[in-house]
């Protein structure tokens, strides 16, 4: 009744609920005991971690992170808790990124590395490869691209999109710390990214032969995926 006091006359819900008004403001009149003070400290506590998770922990991973922030309650407590308030987990399936997505028309390099993944020496076979990464404000883009010869990083950029300047970005990372002295292969997945005229036109401009993986075989590039 009292939560719903700015809604409904007090007279109004006693009919309804059949319970006398007297009853109810004697209750109102009463101190908070410690057990409710301590409730509705826990109910706060709770609604936090279901903010900071954005609302997908159920009633046992609110119950331990609560505990990992000493915290002293039991499970069903906060079950039961989550249950009055309505504090339950949202079910529904969250939208996940595809960043290998094709750009129509545009034409794939041949697979020229054949998924060898051997190099005698550096800057002989770069591999590229865009991941996602899920963050408190969203999908945050990782574009990286690794030296075969000792699987280092040399380029990488992070975005909040997937767009062409994500591996733009990598690249220009890459040959600012890399000088090619010979024919590189610069192998990477047929996505929009590395297909596009843009991304084409910068390797044109470079000492490189672009190979790309087959359709929907993620051995081909497997060594790009990152760590």
């Amino acid at each position: 009744m009292k939560q719903h006091a700015e809604r409904f006359s007090v007279e109004r819900m006693s009919q309804m609920l059949d319970v006398a008004r007297s009853g109810y403001y004697a209750w109102r009149g009463r101190a908070v005991s410690r057990r409710e003070r301590a409730n509705q400290a826990l109910v706060e506590n709770i609604r936090q971690v279901q903010v900071d998770s954005r609302h997908t922990y159920g009633s046992p991973r609110v119950t331990a992170q609560l505990k990992r922030q000493g915290m002293l309650c039991g499970r069903h407590r906060v079950a039961r808790l989550m249950r009055l308030h309505g504090l339950a987990a949202h079910r529904s399936r969250r939208h996940v990124p595809i960043t290998t997505q094709g750009e129509p028309g545009a034409l794939a390099a041949p697979n020229v590395l054949a998924q060898d993944f051997r190099a005698t020496a550096p800057n002989r076979k770069w591999v590229g490869d865009i991941t996602y990464i899920d963050t408190a404000e969203g999908w945050l883009y990782l574009a990286i691209i690794r030296d075969l010869f000792s699987r280092m990083v040399v380029g990488l950029s992070m975005a909040d999109h997937l767009e062409t300047s994500l591996v733009e970005a990598a690249l220009t990372m890459a040959l600012g710390r890399r000088s090619l002295t010979a024919t590189l292969i610069h192998h990477s997945d047929q996505g929009g990214q590395y297909t596009s005229r843009a991304y084409q036109s910068r390797l044109a401009e470079l000492p490189v032969q672009v190979s790309m993986s087959r359709v929907g075989n993620c051995f081909d590039n497997a060594p790009a995926e990152p760590l």
